[in-house]
């Protein structure tokens, strides 16, 4: 039985493919099925009414009704839809067309005199049986096709759709339409009471009860629960909490993503993460400006293999950039990179390139030889406690690297320089946070010097927080402690932090690079500020645990450098709206480009050196709201 199914299946699927390329074999089968329906209806007259109609007559007709529809059906299109998909537009333009073709037939019949007794009845049930055949020929092609190729050898998922909105809907139509589906739905699940007596799509909506929220899914053997979109799983806490602790599957359908190459939806379904629960309502962005800038551009991306160079570089990937240069000194992670973008963007063109972003050679001949147009320099040293064991290295890859890319992107003419930053940056406590605030004065006052030499190089600096899920964030990190049982580890009980998933906050960072003034630092809404030991609890629950009885959380105590909240801008700060609600302009201090180079050199020599001491105080005299916490360096500034 499997293996007739098996060719069953391929023999559908060519045929689909078939008539998907041509349509015009959905057309000829269309009016094969008319001839016979008129056949039916002249044999049903000649029977009922005991008359006998000329053979001439009803041959000429017969072609005349076959001759008007094939004119209908070529101006309504009835054929034109995918079979397999019809739906009531479909079934509209099929009515129509019969229904001119048989109004057709019968003024050729008076107007011609024919002896055709019963005429209105004759024609009557020619409509009515072509109309039969059509629908019928179409549901059979549709449970035929849900039979073979969406038939599955490995059991389908029993699942239930989350709310009953026209999103929640849609997908339930696609799940059971997909050939690619695994999942069979059973249902809608609402909080509204008055839904459970009416039914969607011929599937039953269930009233959510919590208290009884065991027996029910048990009941109807359900062992799936997929959401619509991203803002019900945040409404949803609690009961995603009790379906992951009962060993339910709970699942959420990202936006849509579009057409694939095959040209099929591209709908892809994930296991809800704990990020989708920090996570705001999406967030949109301007494609169309964004496209103008980068479609058919040369775009370079520093820090290419991180976190925040990968997204960035999946979702240029879309606007089709001429082509794409992959900067990163991380050998592993960058071949890696490559084999995802040549699998998942096989049009895209791109080049990985090894490289150090402190080395003036190697930058130098990569805008040299490929002359990029637009910039986005995340490479960065990251990790608060490790730069501040090592802060020379985080003065040369931080600022020294900075400077070297802006230097570069000015000597070669580039359109737009992008630079990363972090809220750290703001009253920075710890090395990496002010290495990262010199950065930006120096990007910032190269900005406004170039500008005044009449330089076209626009230097925008983007500020946020911290991203969910990048490499050594927290989540990860709370993510494995919970694996190994425990316990899970937090420095403080009172520590916030700002949250934003990467593809969220890359998406920020094109859209301000597309509208950005030269010079300026744009500040994104981070929301509200997540307290660290709330998250861990909410991680353990999520995992179907007891939080303090199944796994501890344990206190170890603020590392070097670390603060118990992070601001996004400076106490002298403020900040001005821009066309994006989601982006505003920091009013920061400026500074004068020559005393800043002067000031930064003389820091950089320091950190070449490997002098820790005077690095540090060079950096604390650039930026002076520099307060080093809970760090060897705090004697420096008593």
């Amino acid at each position: 039985m499997e293996k007739f199914q098996k060719k069953l299946r391929k023999y559908f699927q060519k045929l689909m493919k078939m008539t998907l390329i041509n349509r015009w074999i959905v057309f000829e089968i269309d009016l094969v099925l008319c001839v016979a329906g008129y056949a039916l209806a002249a044999y049903i007259q000649m029977r009922n009414a005991n008359m006998s109609i000329p053979l001439p007559q009803l041959l000429s007709a017969g072609t005349v009704f076959l001759l008007s529809t094939v004119l209908w059906f070529y101006v309504f299109k009835p054929y034109r839809g995918l079979v397999r998909y019809s739906n009531l537009i479909e079934f509209w333009r099929l009515f129509v067309a019969l229904l001119f073709s048989s109004a057709f037939l019968y003024s050729f019949i008076i107007l011609q005199g024919l002896t055709f007794e019963y005429r209105f009845f004759f024609v009557q049930n020619v409509f009515l049986f072509n109309l039969v055949l059509l629908l019928l020929m179409r549901y059979c092609i549709v449970s035929m096709y849900n039979y073979t190729v969406n038939y599955s050898i490995v059991t389908q998922n029993k699942s239930l759709i989350y709310d009953i909105d026209s999103h929640s809907m849609a997908l339930a139509q696609w799940l059971n339409k997909s050939s690619s589906a695994h999942y069979q739905v059973k249902g809608f699940i609402s909080r509204e009471k008055n839904a459970k007596i009416a039914r969607i799509q011929d599937l039953p909506i269930h009233y959510l009860n919590g208290d009884d929220l065991n027996r029910f899914l048990r009941k109807n053997e359900i062992n799936t629960i997929i959401f619509p979109d991203y803002k019900s799983v945040r409404n949803e806490q609690s009961f995603i909490s009790s379906c992951i602790k009962m060993g339910v599957n709970v699942l959420v359908t990202p936006p849509f993503e579009g057409l694939d190459n095959n040209n099929q939806f591209n709908i892809r379904m994930k296991s809800i993460q704990f990020e989708d629960l920090l996570g705001r309502d999406e967030i949109t962005i301007d494609m169309n400006r964004i496209e103008k800038q980068t479609h058919e551009k040369v775009v370079l991306i520093t820090g290419a293999a991180g976190s925040i160079g990968s997204e960035l570089i999946r979702q240029l990937a879309q606007f089709k950039p001429n082509l794409l240069l992959l900067f990163d000194t991380a050998e592993t992670p960058l071949h890696i990179l490559r084999l995802e973008l040549e699998k998942d963007f096989p049009y895209l063109k791109f080049i990985p390139i090894i490289g150090d972003v402190r080395s003036e050679t190697r930058l130098n001949y990569v805008f040299r030889k490929y002359r990029p147009q637009i910039v986005f320099h995340a490479a960065a040293y990251k990790h608060v406690p490790l730069m501040e064991e090592n802060p020379c290295e985080a003065v040369l890859v931080n600022v020294l690297g900075a400077m070297n890319v802006s230097n570069f992107a000015l000597k070669y003419n580039v359109d737009s320089f992008v630079m990363i930053s972090t809220d750290k940056a703001v009253n920075p406590t710890n090395v990496m946070g002010a290495s990262k605030r010199i950065a930006e004065i120096y990007v910032q006052s190269l900005a406004k010097a170039s500008a005044l030499k009449g330089a076209k190089t626009n230097f925008v600096t983007t500020r946020f927080g911290n991203v969910l899920g990048s490499s050594g964030s927290v989540i990860p990190y709370f993510k494995k402690q919970i694996e190994k049982g425990g316990p899970v580890t937090v420095t403080h009980p009172d520590i916030i932090r700002y949250f934003m998933t990467i593809p969220e906050a890359c998406r920020l960072v094109l859209e301000a690079a597309s509208f950005g003034s030269s010079g300026e630092i744009y500040v994104f809404d981070m929301g509200s500020p997540v307290k660290i030991a709330d998250l861990a609890r909410h991680m353990i629950e999520l995992a179907g645990f007891v939080p303090d009885k199944e796994i501890k959380i344990e206190y170890i105590g603020l590392r070097p450098g670390e603060k118990l909240y992070e601001e996004l801008l400076n106490d002298t700060e403020k900040t001005i709206p821009t066309e994006h609600e989601k982006i505003t302009v920091a009013t920061v201090r400026q500074y004068e480009f020559e005393q800043v180079e002067t000031s930064i050199q003389t820091m950089i020599e320091s950190a070449n050196n490997v002098d820790i001491k005077k690095t540090v105080e060079e950096m604390k005299k650039i930026v002076p709201e520099f307060k080093s916490q809970n760090s060897p360096f705090t004697e420096m500034d008593e």
